[in-house]
C-alpha cells in the first residue's frame, strides 16, 4: 500500500497514513514551519526542510527516522535562508532544495556535508524583495543530468517561471553566473512544488495562483514533444491553493496537498481524483515510499 508523510504548516508537525488515508498519527512535533519533505525508505530517515522566522535567515534541514525519532539537524540555522521543496537524489547520495528569499538553488550530501549553491538568481535586500527571483520546487533528472526549479513570482502576477540547468557547472562558471539556465515555461500564476516522471517522460507541478490556470496540478512532457511541443495540460483543478505533489510510478498514482487541508490521490492522468483527508489544518509538502 506505501505510506505518506505530510507536512503541517499550521501545527508544525509531520502527519504519517497510508495511501489511502488510514491509519493516520503524528510522528514529529515542533518543526519551525515545515515546508519540503522526502523519504529515503531503504535507510530509515525521512528529512524535512524548516523555512524558520522568513525574515531572519533561519531556515533548517533535519532529518529522522520513519517513526520521527531518532531527530538531527542536518543543515543548521543560517547556512540556508528559507528552504522550500527537497529532492534526494539517490544516485549521488545528495539533498537538493530550493531557497527562496536566498534565491538559491542548493544541494548536500546526505549529512549536511558540502553545501555548494548551483544557482543563485540574486543578492541582497532590494533582490530579496523581488519575488520572481524566490525558487521554490525542485526537481532532479540524474540520468539527463539537469535540475529544475520553479521561481513563483508574486502572488496571481503571472510572473512565475520553471527553469532548468545542468547538474554540473559549465566549465569556468559558478552558481551566479550560469550560462546553460533555460526557461521552459512562463507567465505562470504560482507554480510551486515540482516531480519527475522519468519513465513517461513528464514533469509535473503544483500552481496556487487563481484559475483558471491556478490551483492546479499540471503536466508537460519533459522534452518537446512532435506536433505538440512543451505544451502543458492541467490534470487537476479547484485545488485550495495547492502546494505539494509526490508521484507513485509504479502505482501510476499521484498525491497532492494544499493550503486549505486536504490530501487528494489521482491517477498519473489526473482521473479518479479522491480527497483522502481534509481540514488538516494548512499542509505544504508530502512524500510517499
Amino acid at each position: 500500500m506505501g505510506r505518506l508523510f505530510v507536512l503541517e504548516l499550521s501545527g508544525g508537525r509531520i502527519q504519517a497514513m497510508n495511501s489511502d488515508g488510514s491509519d493516520q498519527s503524528v510522528i514529529v512535533t515542533g518543526c519551525r514551519f515545515p515546508d519540503g519533505i522526502v523519504v529515503d525508505a531503504e535507510a530509515g530517515h525521512i528529512y524535512w526542510t524548516n523555512m524558520g522566522t522568513l525574515k531572519l535567515n533561519d531556515g533548517s534541514i533535519e532529518r529522522a527516522n520513519l517513526d520521527g525519532s531518532n531527530r538531527q539537524i542536518i543543515i543548521p540555522n543560517g547556512v540556508t535562508h528559507t528552504p522550500k521543496q527537497l529532492h534526494l537524489e539517490q544516485r549521488s547520495g545528495k539533498l537538493y532544495w530550493s531557497d527562496r528569499e536566498g534565491m538559491r538553488v542548493m544541494r548536500a550530501n546526505l549529512d549536511g556535508t558540502d553545501v555548494e549553491t548551483l544557482v543563485q538568481t540574486g543578492q541582497g535586500e532590494d533582490d530579496r524583495s523581488d519575488a520572481t527571483r524566490w525558487c521554490v520546487g525542485i526537481a532532479v533528472d540524474p540520468i539527463r543530468r539537469h535540475v529544475y526549479w520553479t521561481q513563483k513570482g508574486p502572488d496571481n502576477a503571472g510572473l512565475g517561471r520553471i527553469l532548468r540547468a545542468g547538474l554540473d557547472f559549465p566549465k569556468g562558471e559558478d552558481g551566479f553566473n550560469r550560462s546553460d539556465i533555460q526557461v521552459l515555461f512562463d507567465d505562470l500564476p504560482e507554480p510551486i512544488d515540482l516531480e519527475l516522471d522519468l519513465k513517461n517522460g513528464f514533469l509535473y507541478w503544483t500552481d496556487r495562483g487563481d484559475p483558471p490556470f491556478g490551483n492546479t496540478v499540471n503536466r508537460a512532457p519533459i522534452e518537446p514533444a512532435p506536433g505538440r511541443g512543451r505544451a502543458p495540460e492541467i490534470l487537476l483543478a479547484s485545488l485550495m491553493e495547492g502546494i505539494g505533489i509526490a508521484l507513485d510510478i509504479a502505482g501510476d498514482r499521484m498525491f497532492i496537498t494544499d493550503l486549505g487541508g486536504s490530501v487528494y490521490s489521482a491517477k498519473l492522468d489526473g482521473t479518479e481524483q479522491r480527497t483522502l483527508r481534509y481540514a488538516q489544518g494548512n499542509l505544504t509538502g508530502i512524500a510517499y515510499a
